[in-house]
């Protein structure tokens, strides 16, 4: 045994073993029926039917209630036939080909880092940046109306500050966009 093996504490190596790999986890979430069919289940109390999947992936996707037959026959026969196998194999979901049943697996829980929305962090940025922006646009205003001691100050230079920090809090969401994906 060398000394990477020994500093695994007991147990924690088969846990290791089965975690996802994340070029699996984004090839399931790669596509949209599956996706949906995890965002459903997350949302569900329990086991749910793959008829009732079915139907729910094919009111998304044809935009109607009830879905056409069409669609929901081919939403049903892709989760069957190709989406909740693969699914299954990464104990993604518990698939009961039997019984037409699927839920959450143990692994389930290693996609919700990528399933949940990223919008607690993008609306701080956004509100930033307009408030940058529009402090900007006031301080010009302001200078061009001829408000004491501001209109004083060089518009571009104004303008070339309200920039550069529009410039920086748009690196600093890109950076955190990209460190959060590898």
């Amino acid at each position: 045994m060398d000394d990477a093996d020994s500093s695994t504490p007991p147990g924690d190596e088969e846990q290791a073993d089965d975690s996802l790999d994340e070029a699996d986890i984004h090839d399931v979430l790669r596509n949209e029926r599956r996706r949906l069919a995890l965002e459903r289940l997350r949302d569900g109390d329990g086991p749910e039917s793959v008829g009732d999947l079915a139907e729910h992936i094919a009111e998304i996707e044809s935009g109607e209630s009830p879905p056409p037959k069409n669609v929901r026959q081919s939403v049903y026969i892709s989760l069957h036939q190709t989406h909740l196998p693969k699914l299954d194999s990464l104990r993604i979901v518990a698939y009961d080909s039997r019984a037409k049943t699927v839920s959450l697996g143990s692994s389930a829980a290693e996609l919700d880092y990528f399933l949940d929305d990223a919008e607690p962090t993008q609306a701080p940025f956004a509100l930033l940046s307009l408030a940058t922006c529009l402090a900007g646009l006031a301080l010009l205003v302001a200078g061009w109306m001829g408000v004491p001691v501001i209109d004083r100050v060089d518009p571009r230079l104004v303008a070339g500050l309200a920039l550069t920090a529009v410039a920086v809090v748009a690196s600093a969401e890109l950076g955190l966009r990209t460190r959060s994906r590898t």
